[in-house]
């Protein structure tokens, strides 16, 4: 995650200013155990702190800077925003899946859609706490990802609760696979697609092809941090065209994808 990214190709936010130094990026997987319910993990450092822009994501992100400087949830959105507290600068973050969200942190996914709230409104002052300390204690950013594993092993339930047929629908439609239509996933889980609409809305917040156009999104930004061709992205991402690609990014990040890409400085390495 660049400040952050939870995975290869989740990324939550970039620089709202272009800066000569780059931010110093680790991501990783969560434990076996913790897959439902989260995507990745990231450590980002930099020289100071850096405003960011928030962008197009469907996860629900927690950004913990160690500096104290901001401590926060942020929610799913479609359209970027560098409003509100968007300032950080060393720290980790987390990605969580719908399932995740209710599971670990006990609270329905549609009230965090396009917004955020501090941390300590979610997990209590106490518990927001005692999880920074254990991770500005660990030596390393490997050492902070066991922190984070060993921490929301703890929090889950004895037994979570998901809705299997909503995170395999979810799963799917984040998937590279090109263009990606809701009907197709609604006959492959033999549901309908009003039901589908349906328990995405209420569990979520946001209606799959919403979800999809996301997901779309944050393929073309792994694309763009790639090098790969404005036409390379639009055919791989399943755009209609280069065109349809370029207005589409414009209309969700606020910059065109030339500009995008000029904010995609960093660079990440795997931690495992």
């Amino acid at each position: 995650m660049i400040g952050g990214m939870t995975s290869a190709t989740h990324m939550h936010s970039v620089p709202a200013v272009v800066k000569a130094d780059p931010c110093a990026t680790a991501s990783a997987l969560p434990h076996p155990r913790l897959r439902p319910y989260v995507v990745g993990y990231s450590c980002f450092s930099s020289a100071q702190a850096v405003r960011h822009r928030v962008l197009p994501l469907n996860l629900v992100v927690l950004i913990v800077d160690l500096s104290g400087a901001s401590r926060l949830v942020t929610g799913p959105r479609t359209v970027a925003t560098t409003e509100g507290e968007t300032t950080w600068w060393h720290g980790v973050s987390i990605g969580l899946t719908p399932a995740g969200v209710l599971a670990l942190l006990g609270v329905p996914m549609p009230e965090l859609v396009e917004g955020s709230v501090r941390l300590a409104d979610v997990l209590g002052s106490r518990r927001e706490a005692e999880l920074a300390e254990r991770l500005a204690a660990a030596p390393g950013w490997a050492d902070r990802f066991a922190v984070l594993d060993d921490e929301l092993c703890r929090w889950l339930p004895a037994e979570p609760h998901h809705d299997r047929l909503l995170l395999r629908a979810w799963h799917r439609l984040q998937q590279p696979t090109g263009r990606m239509r809701v009907a197709d996933i609604a006959d492959e889980l033999s549901v309908s697609k009003r039901y589908l609409q349906t328990r995405f809305q209420r569990e979520i917040g946001l209606g799959p092809k919403t979800v999809a156009r996301i997901a779309r999104f944050q393929r073309s930004v792994f694309l763009l941090a790639q090098h790969e061709s404005l036409l390379t992205i639009a055919s791989d991402c399943g755009y209609a065209d280069q065109a349809h690609f370029q207005r589409d990014v414009r209309a969700m990040a606020g910059l065109t994808p030339t500009k995008l890409c000029a904010f995609l400085q960093y660079r990440e390495f795997a931690v495992r």
